[in-house]
């Protein structure tokens, strides 16, 4: 298994050449958010559809 420090380190080489700490760090803070989202549905924690779709339908009236 790889270190977290490994796939930060290939997370910014994948990165154009370009980059700025702005962007490098938002790029961690996205990857950061994605991971939690996804370590919270494995533990059960996420909402059904339906529920987008009802809590969604308050701001998408016609």
């Amino acid at each position: 298994m790889q270190s977290i420090k490994q796939k930060v380190i290939e997370m910014i080489q994948s990165l154009p050449e370009g980059v700025t700490v702005d962007d490098i760090m938002e790029e961690l803070y996205f990857r950061l958010q994605v991971d939690e989202g996804l370590r919270e549905l494995d533990e059960g924690k996420g909402i059904s559809h339906e529920e987008v779709e009802k809590r969604m339908s308050k701001w998408l009236t016609k």
